[in-house]
C-alpha cells in the first residue's frame, strides 16, 4: 500500500469515527433534552398541586398531539418519562437543588427577616408556614417560601419558637442578620413573655446579637380584622339565610337556578359563602339578585320583609362596597416584591 493509499485510509478511518461520535452526540442530546423536559413536566405538576399520577395523561396528551402535528418527532415525545415514580424523583431533586440554592443565598445576606404564620389543614394539623426576605451587599432582595412544620401536638409559643429556630438553623441563616419578625398578632406570637416574638428575641440575646428584633403585625391580617370590626353581622346573618333556604336543598337549588334561567338574568347560580370563597363576591352576587330572590322566596312562602326594607338594602349595599374593596385590596397586598411602604400607601 503505498502513501496515496494510506492517507485515503486514514481519511475514511477518521470520517467513520466522526460519524459515530456524532451518532452518540445526538443520542446523548435526546436523552438530555427528555430528561429536561420530564423535569419541566414535574415542576408544573408540583405548582399545581396535582397528583404525580398526573404525569402519565399529560404524556399521553402530547404523543396525540404529537401524531397529528408532527407524527416524525413522537420517538422524541416518547423518550421521555413521567411515571408516578419518576415524577416523584423529580420534584424530589428540584426541591432539593432549591434549598440548596436558598441556603447559598443565606450565606450572602446582610440582613433579612422572617414571616410566621399558623393554620389548620383540613386534617385539623396545625401547619406553621415560614417565609423569609433578606437583601444582599448588591441591593438584591430574595424573597422565598422557606419551610411548611406541620404541629402534629401542642401550638404553643416555645412549640412555635423551636420549630422557627430549627429552620433557622438548618438553612444556615445567621442569627446576628435576623431584623424583623412578622406575625399575624395571636397571643402565641406576640405574648410578651412566652410568645414567639420574646422567645426570638432571647435567642438573639444569647446570641449576643446587639441590634433590636422589630416585631410587625402582618399587614393583611390587619385588614382583615378591620373587616370584621363593620359590626353588620346583622346584614349577613339574614343573606345567608336566604341563601340557605335556596341552597340547602337541592330541589330549590334546581328551582331557583331555572326561575333565573325563565327570567334571563346576567347570573344563572347563587354560591354559599365560605371562608374560602371571598364574601364581598357573595354579597355583591345576591345584590344584584335581590328581587329575583325575594320573589323565589315569596313563592315559597317565605317572608322577605326584611330583604325589601330599604334600611337593610342600605346597609347591604354598603356592606357590599366595603367587602369589594377590602377584596381587591387584599389581592393588591399580596404577591411578592412588596414593599412595606408601598403596602402601606394601598391602605
Amino acid at each position: 500500500m503505498d502513501t496515496e493509499q494510506r492517507l485515503q485510509k486514514v481519511e475514511e478511518l477518521k470520517q467513520g469515527l466522526k460519524s459515530r461520535q456524532a451518532m452518540f452526540t445526538y443520542v446523548k442530546s435526546q436523552s438530555e433534552a427528555a430528561v429536561k423536559a420530564s423535569f419541566i413536566v414535574a415542576k408544573e405538576v408540583a405548582k399545581s398541586a396535582r397528583p404525580f399520577t398526573e404525569g402519565e395523561f399529560i404524556k399521553n396528551c402530547m404523543l396525540e398531539v404529537c401524531d397529528a402535528v408532527c407524527p416524525d418527532k413522537r420517538q422524541l415525545f416518547s423518550n421521555m418519562s413521567l411515571s408516578r415514580n419518576t415524577v416523584d424523583e423529580c420534584v424530589d431533586q428540584l426541591s432539593t437543588n432549591i434549598k440548596e440554592q436558598l441556603v447559598r443565598k443565606g450565606k450572602d445576606l446582610i440582613a433579612y427577616s422572617l414571616a410566621v404564620d399558623e393554620s389548620t389543614d383540613t386534617f385539623d394539623i396545625a401547619q406553621l408556614s415560614i417565609f423569609v426576605r433578606g437583601v444582599d451587599s448588591s441591593l438584591s432582595i430574595t424573597e422565598e417560601f422557606l419551610a411548611l412544620r406541620p404541629m402534629h401536638g401542642t401550638t404553643t409559643g416555645q412549640d412555635l419558637y423551636e420549630e422557627v429556630s430549627r429552620c433557622v438553623n438548618e438553612m444556615g441563616l445567621p442569627w446576628e442578620k435576623l431584623v424583623g419578625l412578622t406575625t399575624d398578632g395571636a397571643p402565641t406570637m406576640c405574648g410578651h413573655r412566652s410568645g414567639l416574638v420574646a422567645r426570638m428575641r432571647e435567642r438573639m440575646w444569647e446570641e449576643n446579637v446587639t441590634d433590636e428584633l422589630t416585631a410587625y403585625h402582618c399587614i393583611i391580617h390587619q385588614e382583615s380584622l378591620c373587616g370584621k370590626a363593620l359590626k353588620m353581622e346583622h346584614v349577613m346573618s339574614t343573606i345567608m339565610r336566604a341563601v340557605n333556604i335556596i341552597r340547602a336543598k337541592g330541589f330549590n337549588h334546581c328551582q331557583f337556578k331555572a326561575f333565573l334561567g325563565e327570567l334571563d338574568t346576567e347570573y344563572g347560580e347563587l354560591p354559599y359563602h365560605t371562608e374560602v370563597l371571598s364574601q364581598g363576591k357573595v354579597l355583591q352576587r345576591c345584590f344584584e339578585l335581590r328581587e329575583e330572590i325575594c320573589l323565589f322566596m315569596e313563592s315559597k312562602g317565605k317572608d322577605t320583609t326584611e330583604l325589601r326594607d330599604e334600611t337593610f338594602l342600605c346597609e347591604m349595599a354598603f356592606l357590599c362596597d366595603i367587602a369589594s374593596h377590602l377584596n381587591v385590596m387584599n389581592l393588591q397586598l399580596q404577591g411578592l416584591g412588596r414593599v412595606i411602604s408601598d403596602m402601606y400607601s394601598i391602605q
